[in-house]
């Protein structure tokens, strides 16, 4: 009994939100006891369902806004220019930079040696923290060298703690020097800070 009143309270509600009109009247078939059924017609309705526009409307809400201001600013950078065997005349000037986005407190980070192997540049840098708080800022520090070389494949590695987030993941990181020696096996430093 239970279902049959649940059954009704759901179809009452489910033609709430629409207008039925009755456009043609139904009959029942007639039926002989024999089966025999003449074709009978069922009641033909037109539903009209609610009407539903979709568009845009204005709201005011508030958004968070980052106000970057960039300058420019002389600095003294470190320079090398590099012969490569064999390649005389085929360099371009270009810069190495090396960058990471840091959370928490402030940290540093400077490229302490370049190596040279093969055809690559392996970039060691060092991240170390200098305990000032960033108040739940977001911050990006970086460094750079400008070199004179030919085209050359880069590789930087950073000494330290990884930072969180997605943006870093572009360096491979190391916790100390010691991990860092088997990856620097068999390359010649080029340059020193």
């Amino acid at each position: 009994m239970k279902f049959k009143i649940a059954a009704v309270a759901v179809a009452v509600l489910a033609l709430s939100g629409c207008e039925v009109d009755k456009t043609k009247s139904g009959e029942l078939p007639s039926v002989d006891v024999d089966v025999s059924a003449d074709s009978g017609r069922l009641p033909e309705y037109d539903v009209d369902w609610a009407s539903v526009d979709i568009g845009t409307t204005t709201e005011t809400i508030t958004v968070p806004k980052v106000v970057v201001v960039m300058e420019e600013e002389e600095v003294e950078v470190p320079y090398m220019d590099l012969e490569m065997p064999g390649e005389e005349g085929e360099k371009s000037k270009r810069s190495i930079v090396v960058a990471a986005e840091i959370k928490g407190n402030m940290q540093e980070l400077e490229i302490e040696k370049v190596y040279a192997k093969d055809r690559r540049l392996i970039v060691v840098s060092h991240l170390n923290s200098t305990n000032e708080p960033l108040n739940g800022q977001t911050v990006r520090i970086s460094d750079r060298i400008v070199i004179n070389a030919p085209d050359l494949d880069v590789q930087h590695i950073i000494v330290g703690e990884k930072p969180r987030g997605d943006w870093n993941n572009q360096y491979t990181f190391v916790r100390n020097e010691s991990a860092l020696q088997p990856r620097l096996e068999g390359a010649s430093e080029i340059y020193s800070r």
